[in-house]
């Protein structure tokens, strides 16, 4: 997997945009209006950090499975977010469905009339 493919199926979502608040190589990607857009894949060159679980402990299974390639974010890691590496033994189709698990978390909690029309389809 290669960020820019990743880049691509997150736009792909109902609502999503990418966003640069930090002036990094890659941007984030929000779902959301504005200033309320909620970030749900930070995307760098060799990871993407994803809302992993609902919890720590939910998070921690990527960590169990993929000890070399998945990690605990930092800040923000206690909250179920997790780097997981591109290239690494994380099988694609598992990282589309982290990417697709955390848009669903992060579009979840948004108040109804925030949500992209289409977001659970």
């Amino acid at each position: 997997m290669d960020v820019e493919t990743l880049l691509e199926h997150c736009l792909a979502k109902p609502g999503a945009w990418p966003d640069n608040p930090w002036d990094h190589e890659f941007p984030v990607v929000k779902v959301g209006e504005g200033e309320r857009g909620k970030i749900f894949a930070f995307l760098a060159r060799d990871h993407v950090g994803v809302k992993a679980g609902a919890t720590r402990e939910v998070a921690d299974e990527w960590l169990y499975r993929y000890p070399h390639d998945a990690s605990v974010m930092p800040y923000i890691g206690r909250s179920g977010w997790n780097d997981l590496a591109l290239a690494g033994a994380i099988p694609d189709d598992e990282l589309l469905d982290a990417v697709d698990a955390s848009y669903a978390a992060v579009v979840g909690k948004l108040p109804k009339s925030q949500r992209p029309a289409g977001w659970d389809a």
